[in-house]
């Protein structure tokens, strides 16, 4: 009795093996295909993340040219405004040393250069580059952190040029204009009291307009070079 429960035993044992091995080669198969699922969906994210980066580096790319447009914009006008500038302060160093050295002889070139004490460069920019990328949220695009704190070091800069164009063009209306009104024909481009032109005080305008026009200099070539700097920091994000 014992044996014959022993064999069917036995017999059942031999019976199952089939059906484990089977067992085991269907959870190896659904392993594998599970593996290449998970796989398939890492690649497709890959591929899904790499292409949006394609996408943003492109359209990073497009706004540092944008930008970079618009600077060489700004140093196209500044450096016509430091052309200007320039000229008028060679003519007022001139003047000053005329009324230094008391030369009469060039009397009407001493008139026809204080005339032009009315004249000065002004760069007064409508937009802000840095602004303006802030507020359109194009700046969590650029991951060059360099070239955002450069221009936002720029538009501090610029800030400065306004604020020295603002002092300059308040001189002329208060200290220059009622000068010139009082001593000058305009129409004649001569001095109605000639000895006026000579006077400390008259002298002394060409003095402060001078140091006003000699400072937006510094700042003006200042503004050139973080352009400069910035150009070449984008520059090499482009060209990558």
């Amino acid at each position: 009795m014992k044996i014959n429960l022993m064999r069917r035993i036995i017999q059942k044992i031999r019976l199952s093996l089939p059906e484990r091995r089977s067992l085991k080669r269907y959870f190896t198969y659904a392993l594998g295909e599970i593996l290449l699922i998970m796989v398939g969906v890492l690649l497709a994210f890959q591929v899904g993340n790499w292409n949006e980066n394609r996408k943003n580096k492109k359209t990073e790319i497009a706004y540092y040219k944008n930008i970079r447009r618009q600077l060489n914009d700004d140093k196209k006008i500044i450096n016509f405004n430091i052309a200007y500038n320039n000229k008028y302060l060679g003519q007022f160093v001139f003047a000053n040393q005329l009324i230094g050295e008391n030369d009469r002889s060039k009397m009407d070139t001493l008139a026809k250069i204080s005339l032009n004490l009315i004249r000065y460069s002004d760069f007064h920019r409508a937009s802000n580059i840095y602004e303006t990328i802030v507020n359109s949220g194009q700046i969590k695009l650029l991951q060059n952190q360099k070239i955002i704190e450069d221009l936002q070091r720029l538009e501090e800069t610029y800030v400065y040029i306004n604020k020295m164009e603002s002092i300059h063009l308040d001189a002329i209306k208060q200290i220059i204009l009622p000068d010139l009104i009082a001593t000058m024909n305009f129409s004649e481009q001569k001095a109605v009291n000639p000895d006026t032109l000579y006077t400390t005080e008259f002298r002394n305008r060409f003095s402060i307009l001078s140091d006003i026009m000699k400072e937006k200099n510094e700042v003006y070539n200042r503004a050139i070079h973080e352009i400069n700097e910035i150009n070449e920091l984008i520059d090499t994000e482009i060209n990558y």
